[in-house]
């Protein structure tokens, strides 16, 4: 989920826009697009696809969903407009998307849902567990550019990596990366969900990829599994019952009764691509970029519950993690642990925390003291 304007992106330097020049001519532009897909193999992309700019259903889809109220408190997603369904809106000029995939699994799915059935042990999304994914592919594809450009010339683009209003799911479906599945995630039939998606919008014009058809079938997994049944309908999620929404989008108190189901998961959800049939095909990543870093893979929710906020700084750095805070952390982890069995280590833990200068903080270790001492419900510690 994109938090950050394009004009935000752009200051931090993460995005360059450079001269235009004439379009790829048709001639040239079938070769161009195999040169382009064969350099972002070499990249260590695992797929390169490319697409036009015509985004009309998933604008209309899109529209339905955030009138709905299902984006919760992610209020970007509507001031952004129609930039996000409209590339050449956002970035003009544009003509042409590459859309590319980078596989990112560090663990097999056993070993994943043995740290599941540890209710002690804090589960982070594996795609968090190694360093921030947002500067790996935009560098990747940055290098990717830079090939072009020593190739053709100067051109107009733009790389994105979750970093401004760019509906990367559509794109990518649309550039053959896979269809857009049931809980939302996109599947390639070969490679399952496990991956992360970049983008270049660019000036050239290039020819375009087939669409993958869907394969999802009469297969219900995903709804049938998640935790807080977010999944409300086949391809509908309801973001603000999202464990991924409430554990790093959602700056406030989780509501009461999504907490006890997001169990010991500290930051982001992976049960509905766990229980996804095409994962079987999913292969482990190959990049060290994206294997554990601080040991977050085995840690207990006492010692991540231990970390102070410098602690806390120090450890994340480099790590998407690092984007909800402290405060948000600590709360997290009250929750984690008010799920835990009961434990006199984990009450005197969560005591530490009682008197935490934040209100959100307190009031989460207050509900998990509650569930620890077995007393149903207990007034917020504000």
């Amino acid at each position: 989920m994109d938090s950050e304007t394009p004009s935000e992106t752009a200051r931090k330097g993460d995005l360059t826009m450079h001269p235009r020049r004439p379009s790829v001519q048709p001639e040239g532009s079938q070769d161009l697009a195999h040169n382009i897909k064969r350099w972002g193999r070499e990249l260590g992309f695992q797929q390169i696809g490319i697409t036009d700019t015509d985004l009309a259903i998933a604008e209309s889809r899109l529209i339905e969903w955030l009138d709905s109220g299902s984006h919760g408190s992610m209020d970007y997603m509507h001031r952004h407009g129609t930039r996000r369904s409209r590339p050449a809106e956002l970035i003009p000029g544009t003509l042409s998307v590459i859309s590319a995939r980078m596989d990112y699994l560090p663990h097999s799915h056993g070993d994943i849902a043995r740290v599941l059935e540890e209710p002690t042990r804090a589960f982070v999304s594996r795609y968090a567990l190694g360093r921030d994914y947002h500067k790996v592919l935009r560098r990747r594809l940055q290098r990717l550019a830079d090939r072009i450009v020593s190739h053709i010339g100067p051109f107009g683009y733009r790389v994105f990596v979750d970093s401004a209003p760019v509906m990367e799911k559509p794109l990518a479906e649309k550039a053959g990366l896979g269809w857009i599945g049931k809980h939302t995630n996109l599947i390639h039939p070969r490679a399952g969900s496990w991956f992360f998606l970049g983008e270049m919008y660019t000036d050239l014009a290039l020819p375009i990829d087939e669409p993958v058809k869907s394969h999802c079938g009469r297969c219900q997994a995903c709804l049938d599994i998640c935790p807080t049944q977010a999944i409300v309908a086949p391809y509908r999620l309801d973001a603000r019952r999202c464990i991924s929404y409430l554990t790093i989008e959602h700056v406030g108190s989780i509501p009461v009764e999504l907490r006890a189901p997001i169990g010991s998961r500290i930051y982001g959800c992976d049960d509905c691509q766990l229980v996804c049939p095409w994962n079987r095909f999913a292969s482990l990543t190959a990049e060290a970029d994206f294997l554990d870093r601080q040991g977050l893979d085995t840690a207990t929710l006492l010692e991540l519950f231990a970390w102070d906020e410098a602690d806390f700084l120090s450890r994340t750095e480099g790590s998407a993690i690092r984007r909800i805070g402290h405060e948000r952390w600590l709360r997290n982890l009250a929750v984690a642990l008010g799920n835990a069995p009961a434990s006199s280590q984990i009450v005197l833990a969560l005591q530490t925390r009682q008197y935490h200068p934040s209100a959100i903080v307190r009031e989460h270790v207050a509900w998990a003291l509650s569930r620890q001492s077995g007393v149903a419900t207990v007034a917020p510690a504000l």
